[in-house]
């Protein structure tokens, strides 16, 4: 049960390593793009590419689709990036069924667990397995496997890391149910006190708007936690006092001796460029280079060329 291309990469990996999928169930179909022309998921690409069976409910108690779920007699069920699941669903297998969770469970509970490790400056992250019951993301835990989030690393490159290496884990972890050599552990017995969890909840477009009056390292993370999907976002004036909506996908952390940078007195977010190649904003504690923008209306821009579109502006 998936939707996103995260999830095709653990359905294809059973696939080719010969276990029996008598099923995929996935998203209903979507109008999309500024056509709103009906696109198929990933996952139901894959689906139909190879052939497998696949249902895509619009409810998930509905009658007609738990009777058709039941008809597959799965004996477990796998849950890679999906909504949700009522307890009639992941209790129908007699072994269970099991979610494939972007972190370290029980660290960052919830829908963006990639993003907000980012966010929050972690240099861990990693990939769990868990048995699904009432709560959401508490289940007994399965397997782990850990990475580290080096400090250019944004939201794609560690989401690539952790479906390649969540394929891997999918499989091993099916084997090991199948083996009967799984020992699903409780997540609470992990030694994490519960006032030390951080939590990954949805990310809504005003969650992306880009504080300046935070240290360069915090908005460094937060712009690269979103990048390049769904994308930090700024409005920032200019001396001519135009004011550009632009999202950031890339930047640097630019520090001066404590001592110049105070006596500057630049007020957050004001902008500092050579009006050629590089564009400086002001923080707390120093600057946010920017190295790839895109102005609301345009296409994503290297800093230089939309430096050279706005010189006007910046005279």
């Amino acid at each position: 049960m998936g939707t996103p291309e995260f999830a095709v990469a653990s359905l294809r990996a059973l696939v080719e390593r010969g276990s029996n999928v008598v099923g995929v169930v996935t998203m209903p179909d979507k109008p999309a793009g500024r056509g709103m022309q009906v696109q198929y998921s990933p996952v139901k690409q894959f689906a139909l590419a190879n052939n497998l069976p696949l249902l895509q409910p619009d409810k998930l108690k509905d009658a007609a689709f738990l009777d058709a779920l039941r008809a597959w007699e799965a004996d477990l069920q796998i849950v890679v990036a999906f909504r949700m699941l009522p307890e009639v669903v992941w209790n129908m297998p007699q072994l269970g069924t099991f979610n494939l969770h972007a972190s370290l469970l029980p660290q960052y509970r919830g829908a963006a667990p990639i993003n907000w490790a980012i966010i929050n400056g972690e240099t861990e992250t990693g990939i769990t397995t868990f048995f699904l019951t009432h709560e959401i993301d508490t289940g007994k835990v399965i397997d782990r496997v850990k990475i580290p989030i080096a400090d250019t690393d944004n939201a794609e490159i560690v989401h690539d890391k952790l479906m390649t290496l969540g394929a891997e884990l999918v499989v091993k972890t099916v084997n090991a149910i199948a083996e009967g050599a799984a020992q699903p552990i409780a997540q609470e017995t992990l030694g994490i006190d519960s006032k030390d969890l951080r939590s990954a909840p949805k990310i809504f477009k005003e969650t992306c708007r880009i504080d300046w009056n935070r240290p360069v390292k915090e908005i460094y993370d937060f712009i690269r936690g979103l990048s390049p999907y769904p994308t930090a976002w700024a409005e920032l004036a200019t001396d001519k006092g135009e004011v550009w909506s632009l999202k950031i996908f890339e930047t640097e952390k630019v520090f001066e001796p404590e001592d110049v940078f105070r006596q500057r007195n630049l007020p957050p977010a004001t902008i500092v460029t050579d009006g050629k190649k590089f564009m400086d904003v002001a923080a707390e504690d120093g600057f946010i280079r920017l190295k790839s923008v895109q102005q609301a209306g345009k296409k994503r821009l290297p800093i230089a060329d939309f430096i050279c579109g706005k010189a006007a502006s910046l005279r």
